[in-house]
């Protein structure tokens, strides 16, 4: 076989970018194919090459297969490496691949197809003697059949649909009654989804773990695995955080599920990578699942605690050569925890988040792993999966990994978009999870939603304490804007009293009227609900704000929307995002004709010579702003009435404030 010189990745997002990484470390030049709404997304910037696929949609773009195929051969590529998801587990991509000359980076078409339908792949691993949970994966899928399998096997029970998975065509039914209506759901779920009808049934294990083997086979007869990966934190069947080794895994059970998935493997002739998934009882008895035929999202957790490049791997396996090790030299060296971060709103039942990304800042450090797929500036689209990142954490114990992971997740910054960040926290913090206890009811098992939010709300700094730190991140990040226009010694320079700065910041439903007032030297001192809030500026830089705060250091990572104007910041792991209503009015009121008389600079306002009602023509001067022992005239932009007025004469104003606004005549 021909060396692999170029790939054509058959994906997007952070799955994309990652596998570029690891063949561009190899030389070999990467192709990325994309669509319109991907034009500008850093997989498209992280590659040699890039070809448009056109279209929006999954459809019309990273599953078309003929599109696919095309980009590939001309881009001159050599294979094609499909990620996870799209056509990751096509066996039609695959033989597609194959007819035109290109290596599928995948395991052969034979074993995709029968591992990709579940009760194909649960008939197969019956005969091959790897243990299954009890249950029907029949051929006749009428009604009848169905109803007096389900009785048979008894409830509670699982009804899944044969051709799929991530929790689509899956239902939990715990009698008769609700597995009649439960089970045409699921056919018309799985039709909707999969293209096929057909359903397999299980017997209900409660509570279990989902555990998973990590296996790989070459083309020489070598099958291996590297251990398990413990996924049982899920949400609506679908994974959230994933860590290795499990918790409660002993030296002897991981090696009977590895033999029994090492068994599967061998049974369907696999090559590459692949994992096959179990129940695992409180027992420790387990339970064959399904076998998915490509890299995983969790992948990383398994490359951390043994040290090795799956990805890599697969290149070279798919390259004819043989593992370069067996099963005896594999060792696992500490623990890894990986959370996956999505777009979403978890206070609104986890529904997908889209919009403009503010400010994307990933966390940092020893052990701390992120595979991303986005950058600031960037739009999340409602095309795609919501999940952005992956943030994994590498630690000598278990717990030190976790700890690490918590403090990475607190440092992330994601504005913009609203997402599971806090979510993630809160589940690492839980002593359900800190003690290794958590199973597939876990996140089930937290609190609802009402008293998690109660939660929250509880621990997070007082609405005078946000809206005290949004004053002083919005009157520095106008002072940085107006260098470029006003001579640095007049910034925050002030003749007489202290310089004033008011808001009004609205936060969901809630509105609060803010007074900052700078008194020199870093000093600040706010002014909420008849509260006082004394600010000591530490250091100040386009991302980050560090404060004292009554004399306690917060460290305040944050994005600003200059158009809304909207702050995002964090206070510990609480996201804020705050918006200031006076500073919204002005910018209304600066479109075309800009009527409206901005103060231009930092100064006292000694002289209003406007009220609402007035006519006045343009030109006329209607305040005067004295500044570094100079007065400048502020002057009507257009002929029109005053609409309103919001200054005072004698009163310090900071650059940017809204002093005057006019109706301008028709």
């Amino acid at each position: 076989m021909s060396s692999i010189r170029s790939i054509l990745v058959a994906n997007r997002g952070e799955i994309a970018a990652r596998v570029m990484r690891t063949a561009k470390s190899l030389g070999i030049r990467t192709i990325a194919v994309y669509s319109d709404a991907d034009a500008g997304a850093p997989h498209v910037r992280a590659a040699d090459d890039a070809r448009a696929l056109g279209g929006n949609t999954p459809a019309e773009s990273y599953l078309d297969i003929d599109k696919v195929i095309t980009a590939a051969i001309d881009a001159g590529a050599d294979a094609i490496h499909p990620g996870y998801g799209f056509l990751s587990e096509n066996a039609s991509f695959a033989a597609r691949c194959a007819e035109a000359g290109l290596i599928f980076i995948g395991p052969p078409i034979e074993a995709i197809d029968i591992m990709g339908d579940k009760a194909k792949a649960k008939r197969r691993m019956i005969d091959a003697g790897v243990p299954c949970i009890p249950g029907y994966q029949g051929e006749d899928q009428s009604a009848d059949v169905l109803v007096r399998e389900a009785d048979k096997i008894g409830f509670p029970l699982m009804i899944k649909a044969a051709a799929g998975g991530g929790g689509k065509g899956m239902r939990f039914v715990d009698d008769m009654t609700a597995f009649e209506a439960g089970m045409e759901l699921a056919k018309s779920e799985a039709q909707n989804a999969f293209g096929s009808s057909e359903l397999i049934l299980e017997k209900a294990i409660i509570r279990p773990r989902h555990v998973e083997i990590q296996v790989f086979a070459d083309t020489h007869g070598n099958t291996i695995h590297f251990g398990e990966r413990d996924c049982s934190v899920q949400r609506r069947h679908q994974k959230v955080i994933e860590e290795a080794p499990c918790p409660v895994m002993t030296d002897a059970l991981r090696a009977r599920m590895g033999e029994a998935a090492v068994k599967a493997a061998r049974d369907v002739n696999y090559v590459g990578a692949g994992t096959v998934e179990f129940l695992l009882g409180a027992d420790q008895n387990f339970y064959f699942l399904e076998m998915n035929t490509r890299l995983q999202v969790e992948h990383p957790v398994t490359e951390m605690i043994y040290g090795v490049d799956l990805v890599a791997l697969q290149i070279a396996v798919a390259n004819g050569e043989a593992l370069p090790f067996a099963q005896e030299d594999l060792a696992i060296t500490g623990h890894a925890v990986e959370v996956r971060l999505y777009a979403e709103d978890p206070s609104n039942d986890f529904l997908p988040s889209t919009g403009h990304v503010v400010r994307w800042t990933p966390p940092a450090g020893n052990g701390v792993r992120v595979d991303d797929g986005i950058r600031t500036g960037q739009d999340i689209s409602p095309f795609y999966d919501p999940m952005v990142a992956k943030i994994i954490a590498h630690g000598p114990t278990r717990d030190a990994a976790r700890l690490k992971l918590i403090a990475a997740l607190e440092s992330t910054a994601f504005y913009g978009v609203k997402s599971n960040r806090r979510f993630l926290v809160d589940a690492l913090k839980d002593p359900t999870f800190a003690a290794g206890e958590a199973t597939t009811a876990f996140i089930a098992d937290m609190e609802a939603a009402r008293q998690e939010q109660a939660a929250h709300e509880a621990g997070e700094p007082s609405s005078a304490t946000i809206a005290s730190v949004g004053a002083l991140l919005f009157f520095l990040t106008r002072r940085a804007q107006n260098i470029s226009r006003v001579p640095c010694l007049l910034l925050d320079w002030a003749s007489a009293s202290p310089i004033v700065m008011d808001f009004a910041f609205t936060r969901g439903d809630a509105t609060h009227e803010v007074s900052l007032i700078a008194k020199g030297h870093g000093n600040y001192q706010c002014t909420v609900e008849d509260m006082s809030i004394d600010l000591q500026l530490i250091e100040f830089t386009p991302t980050n704000l560090t404060v004292n705060i009554d004399r306690k250091r917060h460290s305040v990572p944050f994005g600003e929307e200059h158009a809304a104007p909207t702050i995002h910041f964090s206070l510990g792991h609480h996201d804020i995002t705050l918006t200031d209503q006076f500073a919204l009015r002005a910018s209304d009121t600066q479109g075309a004709d800009e009527n409206a008389i901005i103060a231009p600079m930092h100064g006292m306002l000694v002289t209003l010579n406007a009220a609402v009602g007035d006519t006045v023509a343009q030109g006329t001067t209607l305040a005067v702003l004295e500044a570094m022992k100079m007065q400048h005239e502020l002057t009507a932009p257009s002929t029109g009435t005053i609409k309103a007025v919001y200054g005072e004469e004698g009163a310090q104003i900071a650059a940017d404030t809204l002093i005057i606004e006019i109706e301008p005549t028709e």
